[in-house]
């Protein structure tokens, strides 16, 4: 049962939207940040509220802290169910008593953050009626290559905490590239929720509130951690996740008629989408920190031009190029000067 802290939460929480700057806002409606896993906080015997906090803001500080009205700050020591649930109900309340989304907000995730705002959107309804308040108007989402389904990096880091004796060295070099440190039982957390077969286990009724996907195929951790991810990955994350596929596959794209980097071709693609699960922009070389940091260099793919629902609506300059010629003359779909901006930047120029 999740330890309710209404009362508390509340007067804080309405302190810190005070202290916030007054309408960041995208395109007029309130945003919400939720970050991904913090592998540093693993390692440590005990993470603070205070560090909590300041880790949450220092997360987004290359660039969305600017678009900010509030954040929903966790523990990547804690379970999905245990304190992250706490943390998400006391926001919920909180949001829904200071009438914080009733003309609407938007929230951005990254990475296992598309995880937690799923949870929080199978439950906020039962949290609001519970305490006799309004459901939050939960306009759209924006996953940044989100881990909803789950990663199978968090496999191997369960496999090697568990220290089996045929553990392959690669396997070892791979968990400890990602996370920083050597694994052990105890420095699991979130991790244990993160198992694909976890992830897509949990939270699983369809939503009425869109989720916009936004994803990249690029290498981090010096490429020793692609091997174990399938299909095409961003280094953290495979496209089977960060696309909204509805099932582990290896893909390479999220959509079968277009490559990552634009190029009109036959590729693997989900072969469907959890409900209302739409792909935007995808980077064949956007790493898993690039989608919502700013790494630049990458031009861009669309799935979707133009998008609205809900009160939200995106529009993106697109452009059509060939190169080669004859038999090798291919086309791309690309968004049009992406390349000398990030993807979050791209992104949010488009937001109408």
């Amino acid at each position: 049962m999740l330890k309710i802290t209404i009362k508390r939460a509340c007067m804080l929480g309405l302190m810190s939207l005070l202290s916030w700057s007054a309408h960041a806002q995208l395109a007029g409606k309130n945003v919400i940040l939720v970050h991904g896993l913090q592998t540093s906080q693993l390692m440590r015997e005990q993470v603070t509220d205070a560090q909590v906090e300041q880790e949450g803001a220092d997360y987004w500080n290359e660039f969305w802290n600017q678009y900010a009205d509030d954040r929903l700050d966790w523990s990547s020591k804690s379970r999905l169910g245990g304190d992250t649930a706490v943390r998400a109900y006391n926001k919920v309340i909180e949001w829904a008593q200071t009438g914080f989304c009733r003309e609407g907000c938007i929230f951005v995730t990254h990475s296992t953050g598309d995880l937690v705002v799923r949870y929080l959107l199978d439950k906020q309804d039962v949290w609001t009626q519970a305490a006799g308040l309004p459901e939050l108007n939960v306009l759209a989402v924006l996953d940044f290559a989100g881990a909803g389904g789950g990663s199978e990096l968090a496999d191997l880091a369960i496999d090697v905490a568990d220290g089996g004796s045929l553990l392959e060295w690669t396997v070892s070099k791979a968990v400890s590239a990602y996370l920083g440190f050597d694994v052990t039982p105890s420095t699991l957390g979130v991790l244990e929720d993160l198992r694909p077969t976890v992830a897509r286990q949990t939270a699983t009724a369809p939503s009425s509130v869109p989720r916009l996907r936004f994803v990249g195929g690029g290498t981090e951790y010096f490429g020793l951690t692609g091997g174990f991810l399938p299909g095409t990955d961003d280094g953290v994350v495979a496209l089977h996740s960060a696309c909204g596929g509805n099932a582990i596959a290896k893909v390479d794209s999220c959509v079968n008629y277009r490559a990552l980097d634009g190029k009109a071709s036959s590729v693997r693609a989900p072969a469907g989408l959890w409900h209302n699960h739409y792909p935007v922009l995808m980077g064949k070389k956007t790493h898993h920190g690039g989608t919502v940091r700013q790494q630049t260099g990458v031009e861009l793919a669309y799935v979707n031009a133009n998008f609205n629902a809900a009160g939200v609506s995106l529009a993106l300059d697109t452009q059509s190029r060939t190169s080669g010629w004859w038999l090798w003359k291919n086309t791309y779909h690309t968004v049009k000067n992406s390349a000398g901006r990030s993807m979050s930047q791209v992104l949010v120029s488009s937001i109408r």
